[in-house]
């Protein structure tokens, strides 16, 4: 993986402002550790951070090559996993390459089909082309949206960059949030709408879209989206099927010129990769798998089972581990260290994110790092099989509205009287989920429950699968950690997509038609374990230490959260007993400790950022 960053702007000459993109380039330095490299001309400059995953020598960016008439430069972020496929077509159509990089194949896509392109890759990217014959830029992004790509266009120019923090490094870009901007952040939480940048004037390219600029022109368009249409295979080719694409989508991501292992919890998900990655891993002779886990110090004390973390990971990591045979890094975070680790994991997301969650998998992939380059995790499996339980319950399937915010009237009752009437929160959550809504791939005919599940479902895929994908990215690339999600493989998503309901609901389990297709693969114990979310501290440590920390920040009259909080509402609620207090509005979205984390989090990004509120 990698970091870009690249400029056009037709009024100025941009070769004599190297400075302005040496500046977005060296806030991707841990996106890509190992390279650096600029490329720059009269109204254009690409720049590439690279973290170097395969062909060391022949894959280095900004990349220039000849087509006929014409040089296109591209710098990209991502990895392929149709390779060799598509390189066999494009030297079918007579193209031939200097290098055994994916790089290259795009630059040659691009140059065989054009704006069509990314119809050919199976991969996760995003990317920025520039044709000087044309003199256009064209940028797009992965079908899921697994690598993240923002940009802003000005009046004559243009500027784009893998994180906020490239495009934020540029004078012209202010860290200015509207209303709109504030309701992103306070009323949708990290579940960001599709396409908004929050700070003003920043957009973000949506999964599946391309956008092409030239001096008069541009043009937005998504070359993939989900299509409906009737599931016509019967049960056991369908649970044949999804076996066979998710071994594919596996077996595709395990390519590597660097150390790759994969990430264990124990859990369903996770533990179907690693069984699949350790086969292939025996297959090959590479000898054992390498599983990473993570869990907190004091949890085996404190650990009390709910109804949605009904049992510990660490026997069900330790089950699986030694039922591979893999070679297993457990990682042990220190509460102190947790607190501590809010801070690096906001500028990681430039945003106010999950909170502790986005803390701990930064520290986790810290340590994943010392031994591995790449990791494969089983992220986005509830999204795309149905795990969660508001595909379950019949109080959140019938909620007119995203099944993560039914109750965000409680959820905004610590927000200021005047922030809450300015942004409306309420009112802006029911307007994005209308929108949702309108988008949704209708099948003629479905009715009823069926019907109301499809909806969920694309709500999943489209609003809340995008925020856990962005925490990844965020966290793994902060320390140069590339992790790849099978279950975001695009066929594997496709075909499920029109699975009906009540085969995907198999034996009335959730994720029941995964767990068919994974029989033979799975120890029976595992196979049918409850699910339970990523892992969280209960040691009340933590909570004393971020409930502290809270409140010390907002007695500080320099505080510029204070502007956006209720603070009697803050404090009454920080002088209860919170050991025992259980807020089921926060469900597994939010709990008391990251109530804390988020204020924490929200008066640093205020301050580290300078946000001003316009």
């Amino acid at each position: 993986m990698c970091g870009i960053s690249g400029l056009l702007n037709w009024d100025h000459d941009l070769s004599a402002r190297r400075d302005w993109l040496e500046k977005m380039n060296e806030t991707l330095v841990p996106r890509g550790p190992d390279a650096e490299g600029i490329w720059i001309s009269r109204c254009t400059g690409l720049a590439h951070r690279r973290l170097i995953v395969i062909d060391p020598e022949g894959g280095v960016q900004p990349m220039v090559r000849r087509y006929g008439d014409r040089n296109l430069v591209i710098t990209y972020n991502g990895e392929l996993y149709n390779m060799e496929e598509l390189s066999r077509e494009l030297i079918n159509r007579g193209h031939t390459f200097q290098s055994r990089s994916d790089t290259e194949l795009i630059l040659a896509a691009y140059a065989e089909w054009g704006t069509e392109a990314p119809r050919r890759l199976n991969g996760i990217f995003a990317f920025a082309i520039w044709d000087e014959r044309e003199e256009s830029l064209f940028l797009a992004r992965d079908r899921i949206g697994v690598k993240p790509l923002f940009y802003a266009v000005r009046e004559g120019a243009v500027s784009f960059g893998s994180e906020l923090k490239s495009l934020l490094a540029l004078a012209d870009i202010q860290p200015e949030v509207d209303t709109e901007g504030l309701a992103e952040v306070l009323a949708m939480g990290p579940s960001r709408t599709p396409g908004h940048g929050v700070f003003k004037g920043v957009e973000e390219l949506r999964p599946g879209h391309w956008m092409k600029m030239t001096r008069d022109t541009k043009r937005v368009e998504a070359y993939w989206k989900l299509e409906s249409r009737s599931h016509t295979d019967d049960r056991s080719t369908t649970i044949e099927r999804v076996r066979e694409l998710f071994i594919d989508a596996v077996q595709r991501q395990l390519v590597s010129d660097v150390s790759i292992g994969t990430m264990l919890s124990g859990g369903l998900d996770s533990s179907a990769i690693s069984a699949c990655a350790a086969s292939h891993f025996d297959a090959v002779g590479k000898g054992p798998l390498p599983t990473f886990s993570v869990d907190y110090e004091g949890n085996d004390r404190f650990f009390q089972p709910n109804e949605f973390q009904p049992n510990a990971d660490a026997p069900w990591v330790e089950r699986m581990s030694q039922y591979i045979g893999s070679n297993h890094h457990r990682v042990l975070i220190d509460n102190a260290e947790l607190a501590g680790a809010l801070y690096p994991a906001l500028k990681s997301r430039d945003l106010p994110g999950m909170a502790d969650v986005d803390a701990s998998l930064l520290l986790f992939c810290r340590q994943i790092k010392k031994h591995a380059t790449v990791v494969l995790s089983g992220e986005c499996a509830d999204e795309v099989f149905g795990g969660y339980p508001w595909f379950h319950r019949e109080e959140m399937i019938r909620a007119d509205t995203f099944p993560w915010s039914r109750k965000i009237r409680e959820r905004i009752a610590f927000l200021s009287p005047e922030v809450n009437r300015a942004i409306r929160p309420e009112e802006y959550v029911q307007d994005r989920y209308r929108e949702a809504l309108a988008e949704v791939p209708c099948l003629e005919g479905e009715k009823g429950l069926e019907a109301r599940i499809r909806e969920i479902f694309y709500l999943n895929l489209t609003r809340w699968m995008p925020t856990l994908l962005d925490r990844k990215d965020r966290m793994s690339m902060a320390v140069g950690l590339e992790v790849r999600v099978p279950f975001c493989d695009h066929h594997l998503v496709e075909y499920v997509w029109n699975i009906p309901w009540s085969m995907k609901r198999m034996n009335g389990r959730e994720k029941g038609l995964f767990r068919e297709a994974m029989k033979g693969i799975l120890p029976d114990d595992v196979l049918y374990r409850q699910k339970s979310p990523y892992p969280k501290t209960h040691n009340p440590a933590y909570l004393e230490a971020v409930k502290e920390e809270a409140l010390r920040i907002l007695n500080d009259s320099r505080s510029p959260v204070r502007q956006l909080l209720d603070l009697d509402a803050v404090r009454s609620f920080a002088s209860r007993d919170l050991t025992r207090e259980h807020l089921p509005w926060f469900g597994q979205l939010m709990n008391v400790p990251q109530l804390f984390a988020h204020w924490i989090q929200l008066d640093q990004w205020m301050r580290d950022y300078r946000v001003r509120i316009v």
